[in-house]
This record gives C-alpha cells, structure tokens and sequence, in this order.
C-alpha cells in the first residue's frame, strides 16, 4: 500500500521499527548472559555488531524512502517543492547532461527552470541510498536531501564511523575485531537513541510540511 497520509508514514515507520528494536532487545540480552563460554561471548559481539549495524543501516534507508514516497503522493509543481527536493527532482536532468559535452543538452533544463516549474514533480522512488556503509558524511547527505536537521548527529561521528562501521566492516571481511560488554551496550544505546531520532524527524518534516517551499 502506497504512503498517502501522515498516519500511515508514522504507522510504516513505527511497524518497521517495532521489529527492529524487539531484535536488537533478543540480542542484547544474550550479549549480557553470564552463562556463555568466553568464545561464544566473543562470537555474539561481533554478530552483535553486525545486527545492530544493519538495523541502523536499514531503517534510515526505509524511513528515507517512505518519506519521498509520501511526498511523491502530495502531486506537487515543481515550483512548490522545497529546494532540497526541487535538486533531488533535477539531479537526473542534470547528470544526463554532464555526462556529455553537448552544450545543447542544458537548453532543455534552461527553458525548464524559465517555464516549466508550474508542472507537477516527478521525483524519484526509492533514490536515496546508504551505499552499505552508512558513515557520518553519507548520513549528513541524506539529511541535506531529506531537509531535516544534521547537528543533532554531529557529535556522533566517532560512534557512527569508528565504533560501529568501522568495526562492523573488519567483521564482515574477515578480521578479528572484538567489542568488550560495555562498549557493545554502550553503542546499542546510542544506536536506539538515534534511530527514535530519525523516526521523529521524518515526522515532524512531514506534519510541519517541510517539504514545500512555503512552510514556516
């Protein structure tokens, strides 16, 4: 079912992050077991890691994209959409043109920017992308595209890009890389904190209506 109202932006966020979190809960608990072997602990760290990684990998890129798709329900002009989109909606245009050394491939664009932004938008589905390796800088991109504020994050860039991708890499290519107790729990609660961040962000732009160019 298609993304057409705020209720059911929030109920789509909220489903996918309900089963996210119930994992990232089963997970947590086996990590705190006193009863394990030492290697096995180690193992459930590292798969730990993994999961969590991918939960906050996974439910950006969701709630990103379901967001678009709301907007993409709203039918709006071009000339009604928030900077930030009116370039998502032109990045194609734009990248099509570069790609040549054809002058008269900016023509088309020129006289659409001059004419044509009382048209309705067509924005792309599913565009916005983490690359599998979710950092701070691409994370700081989607929220520069999405409109929503980035220094919320800014902070986090070492949990983000050192404790959790950097780690998360080294274990799925191979490496012994190994998170004690308290530090896979520490990350686990930063991770939780700002996926209930993202959520509410994406909510708040789209009841606030920061998707157009006129809202407040």
């Amino acid at each position: 079912m298609s993304i057409r109202t705020e209720e059911q932006l929030s109920h789509k966020l909220a489903t996918d992050l309900t089963w996210r979190k119930k994992e990232l809960s089963e997970m947590k608990s086996l990590i705190e077991a006193k009863n394990v072997t030492d290697q096995r602990h180690k193992a459930l760290l590292r798969s730990g890691v993994c999961i969590l990684y991918s939960h906050w990998e996974g439910f950006v890129k969701l709630a990103a994209n379901s967001y678009l798709e709301y907007i993409i329900s709203k039918k709006l002009t071009y000339q009604e959409l928030s900077s930030n989109f009116l370039a998502l909606a032109m990045k194609e245009k734009l990248k099509e043109a570069k790609q040549t050394n054809k002058p008269s491939l900016y023509i088309p664009i020129c006289d659409f920017f001059i004419s044509e932004l009382n048209q309705r938008c067509l924005l792309p589905k599913d565009v916005i992308s983490t690359g599998s390796n979710l950092s701070s800088e691409i994370l700081k991109e989607i929220t520069y595209i999405l409109g929503i504020d980035f220094s919320i994050y800014s902070t986090k860039s070492v949990l983000i890009d050192t404790k959790l991708l950097k780690t998360r890499n080294e274990i799925a290519h191979g490496e012994y890389s190994v998170f004690d107790r308290a530090e896979y729990l520490e990350v686990h609660k930063e991770i939780l904190e700002m996926l209930d961040i993202f959520c509410t962000q994406i909510e708040n732009a789209a009841s606030q209506k920061k998707f157009r160019r006129d809202s407040p």
